[in-house]
């Protein structure tokens, strides 16, 4: 029987966040993307019980995963672009307002 390194792992278990994270997006049926979560979830276990990666590092695994797909979950805003969709926003209430 064929062992896989602990590398050829974490690259399976990336793959199969890609593929989740995939059908999350491109609004996949609920049945298949549960399906997901749960090898996703159940490949991690594995992969904690048998001491071949840590919490840690499996977080950052899809952490990595997910701002690869996602983009940032975060970003900088400028304070002149809050300025200017605070002025959209009093003008549109003025309207709606004044409706």
């Amino acid at each position: 029987m064929a062992t896989q390194s602990n590398y050829e792992l974490l690259e399976n278990l990336r793959s199969m966040v890609r593929d989740m994270l995939k059908l999350r997006t491109e609004g996949g049926a609920y049945a298949k993307l549960a399906r997901a979560h749960g090898y996703v979830d159940g490949y991690m276990r594995v992969l904690l019980e048998a001491g071949i990666s840590d919490h840690k590092s499996l977080l950052a695994l899809v952490a990595e995963e997910r701002r690869k797909h996602d983009g940032p979950a975060t970003t900088a805003v400028r304070a002149s672009t809050l300025e200017d969709v605070a002025l959209d926003d009093d003008a549109e209430s003025a309207r709606i307002v004044a409706a």
